[in-house]
């Protein structure tokens, strides 16, 4: 397999931050987008943002910004749906989700994906915290599929992905998936660097 392309989730809310774009948050000498871009483009063949809203306000990233083609944040099954909307016309096979908001991400994260991804190409990490739903390997030919479940109401990542059996990557340290919702949970990002 190729490499995938990699697709940043980014179109939630982030209430429990006050809202705003919290991958935009000041993290060290970056951004917590930017540890997630520095982890997660050397793994991929090529990157997007999947963000709602103004794509002006990451201009400055230098990637394609995505947004939701399903109304009304329907969750990240809606961003895997936009990502795979743009690898589609990008002529790729895969993507790869990471979220905008974890910015300690498995540096081998594609790799051992790939590996669990079986016949079909379907997988998610998880850790001994449980599934981690928005790392994922997605094929581009479920694409269809995955849309008229999100037309259908469905937004539980794991109950659409087990009815394709998917995969798991099992990665031994929570701490990977550590994800910044709180402004508790940023200064605890801090500490961790």
């Amino acid at each position: 397999m190729n490499a995938p392309l990699g697709v940043i989730l980014a179109g939630g809310l982030a209430t429990r931050m006050g809202g705003g774009d919290k991958g935009l948050l000041a993290l060290g000498d970056s951004t917590i987008l930017g540890h997630v871009i520095a982890r997660f483009a050397p793994q991929v063949g090529g990157l997007a943002l999947n963000a709602n809203g103004d794509p002006a306000r990451f201009s400055d990233l230098g990637m394609a910004v995505i947004a939701d083609s399903i109304a009304g944040f329907a969750g990240p099954l809606s961003g895997v749906l936009a990502g795979l909307d743009w690898a589609a016309d990008q002529g790729a096979s895969h993507i790869v989700t990471a979220a905008a908001d974890t910015p300690f991400l498995p540096c081998d994260l594609v790799p051992r994906l790939q590996l669990s991804g079986g016949d079909l190409g379907l997988a998610l990490a998880a850790s001994p915290g449980g599934r981690q739903p928005t790392f994922g390997l997605w094929p581009v030919a479920l694409r269809d599929d995955l849309r008229r479940a999100l037309q259908d109401g469905l937004r539980k990542v794991v109950l659409w992905t087990d009815q394709h059996g998917a995969g798991t990557a099992i990665f031994p340290d929570d701490a990977a998936f550590f994800n910044v919702n709180t402004p508790g949970d940023l200064a605890r990002a801090q500490a961790m660097l």
